[in-house]
């Protein structure tokens, strides 16, 4: 029996001492990719779209809320539990703008959080997180401010390590 012989891979050191270093790439957002680095490829007609259907969605929802809060109090329920409810959606409408309203101008902590423990009070208080969406969609792609400054962090941080590896190692003075 013969055995084969396989080529071995190159290791991951030999490979980048071979290839110079690409430059990074920039974060996708949702329904912009990558067009929000240079404001290309239909930037500005997606951002008036995007801003005009949240901004209708959000009027939506408040209606659809007055007219379920409407109904319910047709029913015939108790005056306390229209209340209730009532202090139920503005509480999370507030919480779900608040906390999306971060997430698009800040970076994010580091507090260990289980954002999937907020998705109940988001889908409640879902006019909040249009609203939000609507309101950053005004001024620039949500997020985009995170992702211009994550993007030319990473930028400067290549910019440097390509500037030191490009000295020549020979003329390099000994200590």
């Amino acid at each position: 029996m013969s055995k084969s012989v396989r080529p071995t891979a190159p290791s991951p050191a030999s490979e980048s001492a071979a290839q110079p270093l690409s430059e990074p790439r920039p974060e996708r957002i949702r329904f912009y990719g990558t067009s929000w680095v240079d404001r290309s490829g239909g930037y500005r007609l997606r951002r008036v779209v995007l801003f005009t259907g949240a901004l209708v969605g959000t009027v939506a929802g408040a209606l659809l809320l007055t007219v379920g809060y409407g109904g319910m109090s047709g029913a015939e329920t108790p005056g306390w539990l229209s209340a209730l409810v009532a202090l139920a959606f503005a509480i999370c409408t507030a919480l779900a703008f608040t906390r999306q309203w971060l997430r698009y101008t800040r970076p994010a902590p580091d507090t260990g959080v289980d954002e999937a423990a907020f998705r109940s009070i988001n889908v409640v208080g879902f006019v909040g997180v249009l609203l939000a969406y609507a309101l950053r969609g005004a001024v620039e792609a949500p997020g985009e401010r995170l992702a211009r400054a994550s993007h030319e962090e990473a930028l400067e941080r290549h910019r440097r390590l390509v500037a030191k590896r490009s000295r020549n190692p020979a003329r390099r003075k000994r200590r």
